[in-house]
């Protein structure tokens, strides 16, 4: 995100705004806090867990909840910033957004000194994935690194258009109109990254992948009792 807010003051916008289901609208509200701007985030109504809408409350942001999903969400902030250009797009379709969120790829080999044989990401709106992808292959374009990770993307079996494309071989999504499941994070059923994320999987021969929300359930107690590391369900 601060890659993203970093351009928006550069070129004078006025006020960050995102479609999100917590995550997002969180880190959003806390740059623009930092940077002096103000930030509108739409949330769907009665969908994102209260933690994170409470943080976007406490940094300032102005909060506008959807009747209906993320991708009505979605769809309500393209149109926004594309008729208003006072608003600046901060969801993973901005490629500044990208740009940022792909240095994670350099963190993962800096503390590994290697590049793993798989990196595994929840699958929602498929910036992570799509943006980890766009990092890997320039530490190998570069010389840095002598090969490439597969990719495996994880959706749940209730939000799952990309996982369900995969499995069955298309070129493209069907996006689901009502997707549902308790990892909110990434309950949405027409991620905008698709083709991105899509074309991370193939290039690496990876893999997508769906879970029902028993076994996110179970995996989320057993981390807990385990390890001590209680997360969110999309984890």
């Amino acid at each position: 995100i601060t890659v993203a807010v970093s351009n928006a003051r550069s070129i004078r916008a006025r006020t960050l705004v995102c479609a999100s289901t917590g995550n997002t609208s969180a880190s959003a509200s806390a740059y623009a806090a930092r940077a002096g701007m103000k930030s509108v985030v739409l949330v769907p109504s009665g969908k994102i867990a209260t933690g994170k809408l409470l943080q976007a409350r406490i940094y300032g942001s102005t909060i506008v909840r959807v009747e209906g999903n993320f991708d009505r969400s979605m769809k309500m902030v393209l149109g926004l910033v594309s008729e208003k250009k006072e608003f600046y797009l901060v969801n993973s379709a901005n490629p500044y957004r990208i740009e940022g969120q792909k240095t994670a790829a350099y963190e993962v080999y800096w503390q590994l000194k290697a590049v793993p044989d798989y990196v595994v990401l929840p699958v929602g709106n498929a910036g992570n994935i799509s943006a980890y992808w766009k990092g890997f292959e320039e530490l190998f374009r570069w010389g840095i690194v002598k090969k490439k990770p597969k990719m495996v993307g994880v959706q749940a079996s209730g939000a799952a258009p990309m996982a369900e494309a995969f499995l069955n071989g298309r070129e493209r999504i069907e996006p689901w109109d009502s997707p549902e499941t308790v990892a909110s994070a990434i309950r949405i059923g027409n991620p905008v990254s698709w083709r991105k994320a899509l074309k991370a999987v193939k290039e690496s021969e990876g893999l997508l992948l769906e879970v029902t929300d028993a076994e996110i359930l179970a995996a989320q107690r057993e981390l807990a009792a385990r390890e001590g590391i209680f997360v969110e369900p999309a984890s």
